[in-house]
């Protein structure tokens, strides 16, 4: 339990902001403050309560939260993406104390219609994520649709990152892609996050508008298409562990969040809540 809630349902902690690029002690209040003064309305957001975002480089985002009637306020990191994912619906929930988002489970990479019918095939992984645009969400999704999406992953932990020969299981390397991807499970684990290790194909670096601190964009091989990633330097640098840099490989557990990005029926049918 957290704060008197589920783990499962606090999707959002301060400390994942240093993943892009706000120090360890940064001013909670100032940034409340900042954002306030300079952010703009979240699409698919509200329409009661705070839905703010203040853009900071290269589609990185500072986001704040607060539902109409809870005094709970979130500050959260978001990038942007433009990659999109199929995804075959395994399940779509939403949430009670944040209703416009909800909780993806499902498999990456699907087989397209007319290829053979093995399940999960090739290259195929499932992958757990936060939809922050769920009002766009039509009544009754079923299991197994597919849709677009797209999301980036967050530190929690990183428990590696260096060279390949240093991977955690050896047979990882001969997996599509040598990927491996797996969302956390158990009741307490919390929602939306992933076990990775992965190989970084390449670092991009941008900075924070707001503090200057120096942020990395560091894109990994998977199945299908390219995700990216996030990490605090300071957890690095207390761990011990080097900078990220291509052909390096990361290990650890991220928290995904992102939008929907097609698959989805005409504007007729959108619905705002109750998704099967």
């Amino acid at each position: 339990m957290k704060d008197g809630r589920p783990i499962e349902q606090t999707r959002c902690v301060d400390f994942l902001l240093e993943c892009i690029g706000f120090p360890p002690d940064s001013d909670r209040d100032e940034l409340v403050a900042t954002i306030r003064r300079h952010g703009e309305p979240v699409a698919y957001r509200g329409p009661g309560g705070e839905h703010l975002r203040m853009k900071l480089a290269q589609g990185i985002e500072l986001r704040l939260d607060r539902e109409e009637g809870r005094d709970v306020l979130d500050l959260y990191p978001y990038f942007a993406e433009r990659n999109r994912l199929r995804v075959s619906v395994e399940s779509l929930r939403e949430v009670a104390d944040s209703p416009f988002d909800a909780l993806l489970i499902g498999w990456v990479a699907p087989p397209t219609p007319g290829a053979p019918s093995l399940w999960p095939p090739p290259g195929a992984y499932l992958l757990s994520t936060w939809l922050t645009d769920a009002r766009r969400l039509p009544r009754g999704v079923e299991a197994g649709r597919v849709l677009a999406i797209s999301t980036a992953g967050f530190s929690l932990d990183v428990t590696y990152l260096g060279p390949n020969d240093g991977v955690r299981d050896p047979a990882i390397l001969e997996s599509p892609r040598g990927a491996s991807v797996s969302p956390l499970g158990g009741a307490e684990a919390p929602g939306g996050c992933a076990e990775l290790s992965v190989r970084i194909q390449e670092v991009r670096h941008a900075r924070n508008s707001i503090t200057g601190e120096p942020v990395e964009i560091v894109e990994v091989d998977a199945p299908e298409r390219p995700l990216h990633l996030f990490l605090s330097p300071w957890q690095l640098a207390q761990d011990g562990l080097p900078s990220p840099r291509p052909g390096y490989r990361v290990e650890g557990t991220f928290l995904f969040t992102g939008r929907i990005a097609g698959g989805l029926p005409g504007p007729r049918r959108r619905v705002r809540k109750s998704f099967g």
